[in-house]
């Protein structure tokens, strides 16, 4: 497959790297000094213990290549329309988009480029660190879970399950993907969310009496947000789950806390509000995730204007 690769972080490096190996890959990114480096050493990944080289196509800009069979978007979320926007001359009428990004929503953004049977969802349980210019710590091989908005006409699922699994990955092919990605969003909507509104660490929330009475609530509220998606959980498991992440990652932190404290936008959109967009969409009513996402962005706004 011709392939490209919206940012060269951490898991678009995992994934540029491995696809490079059996594809025509191009990892595309605005730092260049990272495209001069993967283009003069390769793009080197820690994985297995031991240092492996992949040699990736790195570019600060897809102008020239032409279109390509997928792309696969790993910028943080509050960049994909922008992301897509320069690069959507790589963007052809037989063009699949595939997101593997935290949250959910995603396709709302990805509709403005391509039409619904071209968008591919999904979620991966690899995980990595970036430890250089080029080189990307692999944390531990997971699955890579996709699936679709419509029926898949032309089955590219399980073309695109051939491409990933022949590179080294475990892919699952699913017909309600929203039910995983969902699945995955409670965590983030009630711990990641708040511990970076109270910028505490993970093991904070399970045990302060108000920080978990307001994580049950979050939780409670997407909840009835899933189940008028036609998604099914069972509440009691879910917070069971919540409560036990927190207590087993005492000194854990959060994307969101983490971009807050360094004074970075966060991806609070895609992720509260993602129930926000589904609740209001659906006549769900969510307060709770409402005043997270405005309070997240009132932080946002007190570090651009630096108010102490």
């Amino acid at each position: 497959m011709k392939i490209a690769v919206l940012g060269a972080g951490a898991m678009g490096s995992i994934y540029g790297g491995h696809l490079s190996t059996n594809n025509d890959v191009y990892m595309i990114d605005k730092k260049a000094e990272l495209v001069d480096k993967i283009n003069a050493d390769g793009l080197k990944l820690f994985e297995n213990d031991t240092d492996v080289i992949y040699h990736p196509a790195a570019l600060l800009s897809s102008e020239g290549i032409g279109e390509v069979d997928l792309v696969i978007i790993f910028v943080k979320a509050l960049y994909s329309r922008a992301a897509l926007m320069e690069n959507k001359g790589i963007i052809g009428d037989n063009t699949y988009v595939m997101t593997l990004q935290n949250g959910a929503g995603h396709e709302d953004i990805i509709l403005e480029f391509v039409p619904k049977e071209r968008i591919i969802i999904g979620t991966t349980e690899d995980n990595g660190a970036i430890l250089g210019d080029g080189y990307v710590r692999r944390g531990g091989k997971g699955k890579t879970n996709i699936g679709m908005l419509v029926e898949d006409s032309q089955h590219m699922l399980d073309k695109v399950k051939v491409c990933l699994d022949s590179c080294g990955f475990d892919t699952h092919i699913y017909d309600n993907i929203q039910q995983l990605i969902w699945d995955k969003l409670f965590t983030n909507v009630s711990l990641s969310a708040l511990t970076g509104v109270l910028q505490v660490p993970i093991g904070f929330i399970a045990t302060d009496e108000y920080a978990w009475n307001m994580t049950v609530t979050l939780i409670k509220e997407a909840m009835q947000v899933a189940k008028a998606m036609g998604l099914e959980f069972n509440e009691e498991e879910m917070i069971e789950r919540v409560r036990n992440t927190s207590l087993n990652s005492p000194e854990g932190r959060t994307s969101i806390y983490a971009d807050l404290k360094a004074g970075r936008l966060t991806e609070v959109n895609t992720i509260s509000g993602a129930v926000v967009k589904a609740g209001d969409r659906l006549g769900v009513p969510v307060p709770s995730h409402k005043m997270i996402v405005n309070m997240v962005h009132a932080m946002e706004n007190k570090s651009k204007n630096n108010v102490e």
